[in-house]
């Protein structure tokens, strides 16, 4: 018969014992709702929202190299959108690209039956940003 006893790690995990410093989790009778908590280990969120419709939130953390890294988003029905300086920002869109969207809303199809000028406006302004 052979026993064996588990090999404990060489190096515990200092993440393994952070600690919950605040929490909050509230939701309204009208759907709109907001979370938020921090730990001991530098790790933050917060998120406000509306069901499952938009929300707004942020969340920071500190990374294996020490730094600080913080996202800022927004998700809604253009998608999840989101930010911070250390995430990679898209090239700007091109002019001709921009210009021919703009020559469709001058002139949109009048038989395609899905098309939306609210749609394509959206685009319009997420592309010149």
């Amino acid at each position: 018969m052979c026993l064996a006893s588990p090999i404990a790690p060489l190096h515990q995990n200092p993440e393994a014992s952070a600690q919950i410093l605040a929490y909050e989790n509230v939701l309204h009778d009208d759907g709109h709702y907001n979370w938020g908590y921090q730990t001991s280990n530098g790790i933050a969120a917060h998120e406000e929202g509306l069901g499952a419709h938009q929300a707004n939130g942020v969340f920071s953390y500190t990374g294996p190299d020490g730094v600080q890294y913080r996202v800022q988003y927004v998700a809604d029905e253009n998608g999840f959108r989101p930010e911070g300086a250390h995430l990679p920002t898209p090239p700007p869109t091109p002019d001709h690209v921009i210009k021919s969207l703009e020559q469709i809303r001058a002139n949109p199809p009048k038989y395609q039956k899905d098309f939306s000028l609210e749609a394509l406006d959206a685009t319009i302004r997420r592309l010149k940003n």
